[in-house]
């Protein structure tokens, strides 16, 4: 005799499983993420059943564990490589989000076209799109004659069939959201069915040591749709950033266990798919003087250090509270550092806007960018540039003053290398001789300060 359905309340963003409904979800404080679910009979899915059961292992010492150092495989794309930390590595579960339309699917096809003509087995599998409309997509970025092999199911029980038949190289699920277990109730994309085709699908890459990436959606703060544990789950995530209807993207690792993380890949999307770039600097920085406003920094982005232009607009404020608008740099940092200048740099302006981006899209949490911020500030205020070819480096302090950034060496290399002659570091820092550079040391806001109002 079957047993008798149960309703169950769980959440859409943790996956917390509750008694009654609520509002707020008391796990995670999200609002409206309560969801009602039935649960009938004996419940089925994640469990025992789910995970694989190997009777012969038994504890042993962590000297003793083999390790066999797999060859890593190469998606023919330097910029992805560089994200993923040199490569695909084998049996890993790699996730992979952005916005609507930013390029996720773009990349993955693009990859997995170059893989097949380098004689690597690749199996494409989508559950958004037709196999018409991959075609062609495929014919628009000039991989349409590609010996990928291209599968369009939302069944995962028919996927990893057809997987154990074929024995790809690399797989692709487009997208994780559209997949469903027949084992569990629910429809695709419910936090029971995330959990389940994820856990699936994990135990499929490590004990078949096939390299799977899954297509993620992500919600209207960024987040990868569904419960953290997916996350948690997959060996790598990585997120695209920038502005879909922008020329640039950028590819950020926030976990890897394969390699470093916050390592990032520059690409540039044109008619032809995303291509590498391979100078990032030379990309965000502009040709020519700088003008009143602008300042140049560098940024160490995982192993990379790179040059960009920052920019801030003063100006006399209409409205009883002045604005306060920032782009690709936190709000809270422009507000400190605001207040760093009216405190220590006497500088009025609290009764005028400020508006401050990071020309290319880029989005920076370096504490080495809150000199170059607060010059770039000043200059505009004062219509006077930075001299040319110069680059300020520095982090601030609440007492006003500048302290020494990580990996110091490492940028001044940089933009040696791209042909800057005056750079600003603070005084505390252990300074590399570099031949055909100007080192200017400061150890206070206001001595910088000083220096561009000369």
């Amino acid at each position: 005799m079957s047993k008798k359905s149960e309703v169950q309340f769980e959440c859409s963003v943790c996956g917390v499983k509750l008694s009654k409904w609520a509002g707020k979800c008391p796990s995670c404080a999200a609002w409206s993420s309560i969801v009602e679910i039935e649960v009938k009979g004996e419940a089925r899915g994640i469990g025992a059943m789910s995970m694989p059961q190997n009777i012969d292992s038994k504890p042993m010492f962590l000297s003793q564990v083999p390790t066999e150092h797999a060859k890593r495989l190469s998606t023919a794309n330097s910029e992805f490589d560089r994200t993923l930390g040199g490569g695909l590595a084998p049996g890993s579960l790699v996730l992979l989000g952005g916005d609507p339309g930013i390029g996720k699917s773009t990349l993955v096809l693009q990859t997995l076209s170059a893989m097949a003509a380098a004689g690597c087995k690749t199996l494409y599998v989508s559950g958004e799109e037709s196999a018409a409309q991959v075609k062609l997509r495929a014919e628009r970025l000039g991989a349409a004659g590609s010996d990928m092999l291209l599968f369009c199911e939302t069944s995962l029980n028919k996927i990893l069939e057809n997987a154990e038949q074929i024995k790809p190289q690399v797989m692709v699920i487009d997208s994780i959201q559209t997949m469903y277990s027949e084992e569990l109730p629910g429809t695709p994309g419910s936090v029971s069915q995330l959990r389940e085709c994820a856990l699936k699908l994990m135990v499929y890459a490590k004990s078949s040591g096939v390299i799977t990436i899954l297509i993620g959606h992500v919600t209207k703060d960024g987040q990868i749709a569904g419960p953290r544990i997916l996350e948690h789950m997959v060996d790598t995530v990585a997120y695209f950033e920038g502005d879909k209807k922008g020329q640039y993207r950028i590819l950020r690792t926030v976990k890897n266990r394969f390699g470093a993380t916050d390592e990032i890949g520059v690409f540039e999307m044109s008619s032809l798919g995303l291509i590498p770039v391979q100078n990032p600097s030379r990309v965000f920085l502009q040709d020519g003087e700088l003008s009143p406003g602008s300042a140049v920094s560098c940024t160490i982005e995982g192993s990379r250090a790179m040059l960009f232009e920052i920019q801030a607009l003063v100006g006399k404020s209409s409205y009883a509270m002045p604005q306060r608008v920032s782009a690709g740099v936190e709000q809270k940092k422009l507000t400190i550092i605001l207040a760093l200048l009216e405190r220590f740099a006497k500088l009025q302006i609290s009764n005028f806007d400020v508006f401050v981006s990071v020309a290319g899209g880029l989005r920076l949490d370096d504490p080495g960018i809150d000199l170059s911020l607060a010059c770039a500030i000043v200059s505009n205020a004062l219509n006077k540039s930075l001299p040319h070819r110069s680059i300020v480096i520095g982090e601030l302090g609440l007492s006003g003053e500048i302290r020494t950034v990580s990996s110091l060496d490492l940028r001044i290399k940089e933009a040696h290398r791209l042909g800057f002659e005056k750079i600003v570091v603070p005084a505390s820092g252990k300074i590399p001789s570099v031949k055909g550079v100007e080192v200017i040391k400061f150890a206070r806001l206001e001595e910088a300060t000083r220096w561009l109002s000369a």
